[in-house]
């Protein structure tokens, strides 16, 4: 970092920012002391011009006698310099020995102005300088503020700044101070390397810390920007990490830090003393309050005897015990945990302390820096309130609730004395931050094509704590809008209530001859049960409807008015050829026809259904975009019949358990079923059924697997089935040989799982319905030409075949959104199956 200092201007400006202020010494005037007898009314002020008579003597405090002496007069000049109002300041003796105070004053800021700042804005170099317009200028304050400039730079990574400060002479004693700032190139993080690690690899650790190496796409993001206080909190990162993995008696020694010329940029180094890793041995709780029962917290402890030791477990613990002594009755109840090691075995005896704290009582809670989000949006996030008796665990618990609610940049809760002993204030600080979106996102996937999407979106809206947002979609297959609105706290329960207006259009493409058009509605609650445990009830009612193309839906009886008309290139090309002088009744379906199940769902046009359900969330995953660990398990219902055209009970279980293996391998267990079940007398819709394909197994196509309609002359479309399963086992591992911030994962995966039992429609009696030899699903007519009739006989493949397949991917953290690419080989399949073995998803947010 560099600054130096260039004047335009005259004398004056050499003054102010090179002169030392120009005091005459006391001893240079020789006065008496009978002299020196002057009270502070009789001093006399020159060359004031703005600060007031009566402020200047105000800064000599007189004697006994109200006299001032020597030591007065001196103090009284040294507290005018310190004002930092005045750029020359003299005592001089007057006639008859009067002290006279020569003043001369700094000059006043006209305007303050930056040049050359590209990447920080004049707004925010204002708001953090002390030196502002229409205040006094201070040689000493802009050399501070120029250091200030300086320092904001280094921190967003421009290390070789300069920054100048020009001073501008205008009349009346006014001037305009510039600074003009030399930003530099952006100063990197070139290697983040780690001494000590054994238990874990560097590569494995630079996942950890927010600190990253500079890479190719370090200009989307800044990660890679060196912060020495981003360095300091890695430390304490990676303390918890070990901590949360049993090493007990970690310590991050150091952080060294170190500028490389020849690079360009900084090499960080993190040394680490792991010390031994330790299992828990034994869990006691022991309780000092009577009548209370210690062993009673046991239901409320994470900490297990035979697993590794987690701090973070303990520490969960800890607070929900704390609370539930609360909800007991003990207000004053302190957990307090223990641990003895047994450094042989290398194991961890814990013991949890039920003790009576002290009897303190909350007197207010003082919330400040929330210009836009309201008071109460702030207060509802605690279980405590004035006058409640103070619990520490509460009051971690409402810290982390509003850190987690994303509308801050910072949230800090502290304590100070109340009024009394047994009183405290707490003091929420909080920095509020941007909680509006507009994005403007584009994907690619094998199954829906291309696809855009503009959204708005805001968490805080009006800063009442409410979430919405609107979006609309446009693709090749895929179109529609969206309208959702969260309100999180329902009537001041924690409770969400949610709302969703939706309208969907899928398109017919390569994988469905038919498209659908969907308008909905969902009202919708959210409970969190547990920290782990989540509960939505919803109520669904949508209206849905099947579109064809026309030369699927052609076949009509009426004579004269034949809906297909073949070319005699077409007829020639059938076996046999087709007799371009029959009636239109023998050449309906040579064009290829819909499967019946969705010509039925055609003519039956609009359906309603009309739906309540339910889900069920068990979440341990240590991180909800890249997990390593934890099990996540969804359990979802939905009963149709609550009104509508149709009625079912859908049950779906869909189950993920992570785990870390070793060298940075993370393995993932994916079990996944569902059965649907008809209520009452109505057919069950095929458009209800179960469609799956890769989302079941890899390497098969959309709508892939399953029953499938086998006419020869119809689309073939796939049917779905009432019941599924499915099972993948995944190992995920990085590129040990690419950089960390690349985002790149590679995995190898083996699937498994089936799609049988339709329970949908196979006959079906319609006007105008052809019945002849060439369709094979209906019953043949001895009429020429043919009279309406019944299908009958759906010829389609119902079996219980189980697909298998194996494959590689490729997955991809970019900072353009989640991308994927995956290669499969089926092993097993049904004869009817379509295959699909490469597959490609992802889209991004700009």
């Amino acid at each position: 970092m560099k600054f130096g200092l260039r004047l335009r201007g005259g004398l004056l400006a050499t003054l102010i920012m090179f002169g030392a202020p120009v005091v005459a010494p006391i001893g240079a005037v020789f006065v008496s002391s009978s002299a020196l007898a002057q009270t502070v009314q009789s001093i006399s002020v020159e060359g004031n011009r703005r600060v007031e008579v009566e402020t200047i003597r105000s800064y000599f405090n007189p004697g006994p006698g109200g006299r001032l002496d020597q030591g007065a007069i001196d103090d009284g000049l040294k507290r005018l310099i310190e004002t930092g109002l005045f750029q020359d300041v003299r005592i001089n003796r007057g006639a008859g020995g009067q002290i006279i105070v020569s003043v001369v004053e700094n000059p006043v800021i006209g305007r303050i102005a930056f040049e050359g700042n590209k990447k920080i804005k004049d707004e925010q170099l204002t708001a953090e300088i002390q030196s502002k317009a229409r205040g006094t200028f201070s040689r000493a304050m802009v050399q501070s503020d120029t250091l200030r400039i300086a320092e904001i730079y280094r921190r967003s990574g421009r290390y070789d700044v300069r920054v100048t400060p020009e001073i501008i002479e205008q009349p009346n004693n006014r001037v305009d101070l510039v600074f003009t700032v030399e930003e530099g190139a952006k100063t990197g993080v070139k290697s983040i390397d780690f001494i000590g690690n054994n238990a874990f690899s560097s590569y494995r650790l630079r996942d950890v810390i927010k600190t990253h190496e500079t890479n190719l796409l370090s200009f989307l993001g800044s990660g890679d920007v060196y912060d020495p206080d981003r360095v300091e909190a890695d430390r304490d990162l990676l303390r918890r990490f070990y901590l949360k993995n049993g090493f007990a008696d970690v310590q991050v020694v150091a952080a060294l830090t170190e500028y490389d010329p020849e690079k360009k940029g900084f090499l960080v180094t993190f040394k680490i003393e792991e010390g031994q890793q330790y299992r828990v041995g034994a869990v006691d709780f022991r309780s000092s309050i009577p009548n209370f029962d210690p062993t009673s917290m046991r239901a409320y402890s994470r900490v297990h005897a035979g697993s590794l030791y987690n701090v973070e477990s303990v520490e969960k613990s800890v607070e929900e015990m704390q609370i539930e002594a609360s909800r007991r009755g003990y207000a004053f109840a302190v957990v307090r945990p223990g641990g003895d090691r047994n450094f042989e075995a290398h194991t961890v005896t814990v013991v949890f302390n039920i003790d009576e704290g002290p009897r303190t009582y909350i007197e207010r809670i003082n919330v400040r820096g929330n210009t836009r989000t309201r008071d109460y949006v702030i207060r509802r996030e605690f279980d405590i309130s004035e006058g409640d008796a103070y619990n520490r665990a509460l009051v971690d618990r409402a810290e982390r609730r509003l850190k987690n609610l994303d509308y801050f940049k910072t949230v800090k809760i502290t304590t100070e004395p109340g009024s009394s002993s047994d009183r405290v204030v707490l003091v929420v600080d909080l920095e509020e931050k941007s909680t509006g979106d507009f994005s403007v996102s584009g994907g690619y996937s094998t199954t829906d094509g291309a696809l855009a999407e503009v959204s708005i979106s805001e968490r805080n809206l009006l800063g009442r704590g409410l979430f919405a947002k609107a979006s609309v979609t446009y693709g090749q297959y895929a179109r529609g809008y969206s309208l959702s609105f969260v309100e999180p706290y329902l009537l001041d329960y924690r409770v969400a209530l949610g709302l969703d207006l939706y309208q969907r259009q899928q398109l017919s493409n390569s994988y469905i001859s038919y498209g659908t058009k969907t308008l909905g509605f969902s009202p919708r609650l959210g409970f969190s049960l547990r920290e782990d445990l989540a509960l939505q009830l919803r109520y669904s009612v949508y209206q849905q409807e099947i579109t064809l193309p026309s030369y699927l839906a052609n076949c009509n009886n009426n004579l004269g008015t034949s809906a297909f008309n073949p070319s005699p290139a077409f007829a020639a090309s059938q076996i046999p050829p087709l007799d371009l002088s029959a009636t239109n009744g023998l050449g309906c379906y040579n064009d290829g026809e819909a499967s019946l199940p969705v010509r039925r769902e055609l003519a039956n046009g609009k359906t309603l259904t009309s739906a309540l359900g339910y889900t069920l969330t068990y979440n341990t995953l240590d991180n909800n975009k890249n997990p390593t660990d934890g099990l996540l398990v969804d359990f979802r219902q939905d009963f149709a019949g609550v009104g509508g055209d149709v009625s079912y009970l859908k049950s779906v279980v869909d189950a993920k358990y992570y785990a870390p293996l070793v060298a940075d391998v993370v393995g993932l267990v994916h079990l996944q079923t569902g059965i649907l079940n008809k209520i009452g007398s109505d057919d069950l819709r095929m458009l209800d059924h179960f469609q799956m394909g890769p989302n079941l197994v890899r390497g098969f196509a959309p709508n892939g697997i399953g029953p499938r309609d086998l006419n020869p002359y119809g689309s073939q479309d796939a049917l779905g089935g009432t019941k599924y399963w499915g099972a993948s086992l995944e190992l995920q591992m990085p590129f040990w040989f690419l950089p960390k911030e690349v985002g790149l994962k590679g995995a190898v995966y083996a699937d498994a799982g089936g799609l049988y039992d339709y329970q949908g429609p196979t006959t079906w009696s319609v006007t105008n319905e052809m019945t002849t030899t060439k369709n094979s699903t209906c019953t043949p007519s001895t009429v020429n030409p043919a009279s309406p009739g019944t299908c009958t006989g759906l010829v389609y493949d119902n079996g219980n075949v189980v697909r298998s397949s194996v494959g590689v991917g490729l997955i991809w953290q970019s900072p353009f959104g989640p991308l994927r690419f995956d290669y499969a080989v089926p092993l097993t399949k049904g004869k009817n199956d379509r295959t699909q073995e490469f597959r490609f998803g992802g889209g991004t947010s700009f």
